[in-house]
């Protein structure tokens, strides 16, 4: 139509303002760190934070609520397995369509959840063994053989 400057001018012409709206005005993970550090634990902005939270969305302090219950389950007691009960209840009555699958995913595999909540014993320092050789294989991948991956293991 008779434009004579750049593309690059006028791309920046019309998408100006654009940008500042196409990114949220609270990162995610500043939005979520509230709602999973204990409230007893809680600096005062991260306080503040999650009151205004609940003041513009509800669902957010059902969430919240819910959340600091499940976390309180993770520390192994005989009770916890009661208590998972009421929980899952509490989570599928929740307006929260992606906490109705974890609470149906946790009641798919009661048997375990409640072993993983009620005894002590878990399986975490050989978890971590695996995980740290697994870690060990993809570094070396191709290059070494199973004499220095041995060894790499066995001093640590």
């Amino acid at each position: 139509m008779g434009y004579r400057g750049s593309a690059n001018l006028l791309v920046r012409y019309i998408s100006q303002g654009r940008i500042e709206a196409d990114h949220a005005a609270l990162p995610p993970r500043k939005a979520t760190g509230p709602l999973l550090t204990d409230p007893a634990h809680q600096r005062d902005e991260q306080r503040v934070l999650r009151d205004q939270l609940t003041a513009v969305c509800p669902e957010i302090g059902t969430l919240s609520a819910l959340v600091s219950e499940f976390a309180r389950l993770l520390s192994p007691s005989p009770a916890n397995a009661k208590a998972l009960t009421g929980w899952i209840a509490r989570a599928l009555d929740a307006d929260l369509p992606f906490l109705h699958s974890f609470a149906t995913d946790l009641e798919r595999d009661r048997a375990a959840v409640d072993a993983a909540l009620t005894l002590p014993h878990h399986t975490g320092r050989t978890e971590g063994v695996n995980n740290k050789i697994k870690l060990l294989k993809r570094q070396t991948y191709g290059r070494v053989g199973y004499r220095l991956l041995r060894h790499r293991i066995l001093p640590s």
